[in-house]
């Protein structure tokens, strides 16, 4: 039987070749907002930052020890000496010292942060889910909102991180004793030096994430659904790192402002930035800016990839509860 033959005895009117240009992609289309509640993104943010930090904490108490210069027990700038000073004196349970104050500030913190960062995405886009600058100028106004909320709690869990069960009894103890011999002043005496250094960290942050998302669902669009984990993880680990590494420096002044006293660490006359960088670079040179850098990167980087999967999750979640609801007012 010849070729022509057979392709003349399966053809049929039902099955019609549809024609394609050759350069044929599916359109890959990108929804300008989300559609939730506010309340709906004040829940998801909230989920995704108390998962983040508390999967993270060990790695940013090793990051604090080796920016509170003079502290103890930590004399060594490096991972593994610090590590390995703090596993000596206080045992495993000393990489989760503080731990409280973390789950306690991180959850209404993020829920500021990412409600905040939605309802501003949307009005200063235009509609435009491609606008870089408006993602950017959202992650701004989110993190000093955020900030807001969540310094006081960062004070007492890093002054928890440094201290041993001498120094603080607990979360309560410190709060108690902090408004007592310092005023309520202490707890806010990083916030300006926090926002100058998370507002970068987030310009940064969320410019990257949004454009890294955009960039990996355009490499292969039509499994974009299947694959959005992955999308969401790697794009949120590369915005973390990046604007980790940018900022340490600054992070390094918010940790000295914040443990000023504690273990040793030097107390200010004033919570100024400058003269806090200038007495770090007197006290260990220019490197004692990046102090933690290490840490830090590999802190943000997985963490960002755990928030932002787990935000994009619990955000598909309400997405798709809404929609039943939609459905079932419908029918």
């Amino acid at each position: 039987m010849s070729t022509e033959a057979a392709t003349t005895n399966f053809q049929s009117s039902d099955f019609q070749p549809v024609a394609q240009p050759p350069d044929f992609r599916p359109e890959v289309t990108v929804s300008p907002h989300d559609g939730l509640r506010f309340w709906q993104f004040m829940i998801a943010g909230s989920i995704a930052g108390c998962v983040e930090h508390m999967a993270m904490f060990p790695v940013d108490t090793v990051k604090t020890h080796m920016q509170a210069l003079g502290s103890c027990p930590i004399k060594s700038v490096g991972v593994h000496h610090a590590l390995r000073s703090i596993l000596k004196s206080e045992g495993l349970p000393g990489l989760y010292r503080g731990i409280g104050a973390m789950g306690l500030g991180a959850g209404p913190a993020h829920a500021v942060y990412f409600s905040v960062y939605e309802v501003c995405k949307k009005y200063f886009s235009g509609g435009d889910p491609n606008n870089s600058a408006a993602h950017a100028v959202s992650g701004v106004f989110a993190t000093v909102a955020s900030d807001a909320v969540f310094t006081p709690m960062d004070m007492v869990k890093q002054r928890l991180q440094l201290g041993n069960s001498a120094t603080y009894r607990g979360v309560l103890d410190c709060v108690r004793r902090v408004l007592k011999e310092e005023g309520f002043g202490a707890f806010y005496a990083s916030y300006r030096t926090t926002v100058v250094m998370n507002a970068p960290f987030t310009a940064v942050h969320f410019a990257t994430y949004e454009a890294a998302k955009r960039g990996l669902i355009e490499i292969s669009p039509e499994s974009a659904s299947d694959e959005r984990v992955i999308v969401h993880a790697t794009a949120g680990a590369l915005a973390g790192a990046s604007a980790a590494v940018v900022t340490t420096p600054l992070d390094v002044v918010k940790t000295q402002l914040q443990c000023q006293g504690v273990c040793g660490c030097d107390r200010f006359k004033s919570s100024s930035i400058s003269d806090v960088i200038k007495t770090i670079v007197k006290k260990d040179g220019y490197k004692g800016l990046m102090r933690g850098w290490i840490p830090r990167m590999f802190f943000h980087a997985p963490a960002a990839a755990i928030c932002w999967s787990t935000y994009e999750a619990a955000k598909t979640f309400f997405q798709e509860l809404n929609a039943s609801r939609e459905s079932g007012s419908v029918t």
